[in-house]
């Protein structure tokens, strides 16, 4: 049997070796920086909101309705994210991802929007207050990700604020929804009784509850995802 050849058994070992996963191509990068940007802007301008109304009210009640176009705007802008996992330029869950994003949707437009009477709560400051300083941090964060000029300061807090801000919007979101509850039920809002053509019932006060319920293990899947490293695309 003839002797290998010099070299031949590390090219064989480099070959079935782990290779390195690529990230998105040049176009595919172009966009997600492009739109991480605008998202940066876009929950800046959020914040920014929220000061100014503060410093022209003196108090920080109902400062929702100063920036309430933003957010819908902004919020509802992140479904495209699902997309990105769906197409492939972003290695994450769709599924979680899913979850993460239209849960904040949810809570922006069937609940926060459509009853009116939370809007006032100090409870609605607390979860946008939780979501525009996380957001600002995520979006800088892939935003310089992409870049490859990652400050030490936007992964420090990238990895750090998450322990008071993720508790935080996560407070604020079920006291919202709590307080939602009453109206749902006196208006019976989005609700379907019986009879109907369609044979079908919908109590929306019950299925808010249930929501609430799935809060433990739905947002437990969530931040094991936002912390695991697959859930990032550089």
């Amino acid at each position: 049997m003839s002797a290998a050849a010099p070299g031949a058994s590390k090219a064989a070992h480099s070959e079935v070796g782990p290779k390195k996963k690529k990230g998105p191509g040049a176009l595919a990068t172009a966009y997600l920086v492009i739109y991480n940007v605008v998202m940066t802007a876009g929950w800046l301008v959020i914040a920014v909101g929220l000061v100014r109304a503060y410093l022209a009210r003196g108090s920080y009640h109902g400062l929702y309705y100063s920036i309430e176009k933003p957010l819908k705007f902004f919020q509802t802008g992140a479904i495209l994210e699902i997309l990105h996992c769906a197409v492939g330029i972003v290695p994450s869950s769709v599924v979680l991802t899913g979850f993460q994003v239209m849960s904040r949707v949810f809570l922006t437009w069937a609940v926060t929007h459509s009853v009116r009477e939370v809007q006032s709560e100090d409870s609605v400051l607390l979860f946008v207050t939780a979501w525009t300083i996380t957001e600002i941090i995520r979006y800088s964060f892939y935003t310089f990700s992409l870049l490859n000029h990652l400050p030490y300061l936007i992964k420090w807090a990238r990895y750090t604020f998450f322990i008071v801000l993720y508790p935080m919007g996560v407070t604020g979101e079920l006291l919202t929804i709590y307080a939602a509850l009453p109206y749902v039920q006196k208006t019976g809002l989005y609700s379907v009784t019986l009879p109907n053509k369609y044979n079908f019932s919908f109590d929306y006060y019950t299925f808010l509850i249930l929501v609430m319920i799935s809060y433990i293990p739905r947002k437990l899947m969530v931040r094991f995802e936002c912390l695991c490293p697959l859930n990032f695309f550089f």
